[in-house]
């Protein structure tokens, strides 16, 4: 199929997991600071998911799924949009949106230490390095004065990286997994179900429901980004790209989505970057890169 193998659609895919990406870290934290952060989800989701498979059925494509795809994309939208990213917005009402995004960095560590234990493949030296520097990285991070005297931001902290950790799983599950073969309808399926479950979640946290009628227009601007950008678009790229490229080059958007994140935090919302925080993203993305230009095994 030409979309498939198109080097063009490649590239716009990684640009806009890249791009887009990083600047849905300032758009939800500008959402969560008047909505319920399960609430937004559920939303941004239900909403996407829906508008790709009223598009999907435009264009004719077959919505019909096994019951093996089902159980997958339950799996998948679990790991990517409920855990992985619902709790994720939670999380950003206690941490800054580029400290967060620099958190989320170190979701190629991840990729790799899942690969290999399910692989089972010997690291080599490059990948060794890479995780050590990752490590460092990370403890800098953590370690700032303004993070360990507050803990609601070290919960925050904590919680990101169970986000990362399911993130990262779904993205090895998701390039093995057997899933409709249209990655706009896989995508759609995995909004509605994700947006179901975060709906449910936000019940039960007793978060307060607020019509989108009462929004502030810059949270309707946020919202409305999010959908068509931030979701559809780019996590439609996002599974796209997981069957068609390395699992690993796609954990590269972590390298560009922390400098897209903390430039917009800084830009638009006022947000410090310390120099220990530019300090250990170096040391971090050097990890990172480490992992990534290692020869294949």
């Amino acid at each position: 199929m030409f979309l498939r193998n198109s080097k063009v659609l490649i590239v716009i895919a990684f640009l806009a997991i890249y791009f887009i990406w990083g600047s849905t870290y300032l758009f939800n934290k500008i959402a969560v600071t008047e909505l319920a952060p399960f609430y937004l989800a559920s939303i941004r989701f239900s909403v996407a998911g829906l508008l790709i498979l009223i598009i999907a059925k435009l264009f004719k494509f077959s919505l019909a799924i096994t019951k093996q795809q089902f159980l997958n994309l339950l799996i998948a939208g679990f790991l990517f949009l409920v855990y992985g990213n619902g709790v994720f917005v939670w999380a950003l009402k206690y941490v800054d949106s580029g400290f967060a995004a620099l958190l989320a960095s170190t979701q190629p560590l991840f990729v790799l230490f899942l690969m290999r234990l399910i692989d089972r493949k010997p690291m080599q030296k490059k990948s060794i390095i890479g995780v050590l520097l990752g490590l460092f990285g990370m403890y800098l991070l953590v370690s700032q004065q303004g993070v360990t005297t507050s803990e609601d931001s070290l919960l925050g902290v904590f919680m990101i990286f169970t986000c990362v950790l399911s993130w990262s799983y779904g993205s090895v599950f998701v390039s093995k997994a057997e899933l409709p073969k249209n990655f706009f309808v896989s995508t759609g399926y995995q909004m509605v179900i994700a947006g179901f479950f975060l709906f449910l979640a936000s019940l039960s946290f007793n978060e307060t429901l607020i019509l989108p009628s009462n929004w502030s227009f810059k949270v309707q601007v946020s919202m409305l980004f999010l959908i068509i950008f931030g979701g559809i678009v780019t996590f439609t790229a996002f599974n796209y790209l997981l069957k068609v490229v390395s699992t690993e080059k796609v954990a590269t958007s972590a390298f560009v989505n922390p400098v897209v994140a903390m430039f917009l935090g800084w830009f638009v919302l006022d947000e410090k970057i310390t120099t220990q925080s530019i300090v250990a993203s170096a040391i971090l993305l050097t990890g990172v890169y480490f992992i990534t230009s290692r020869k294949r095994t």
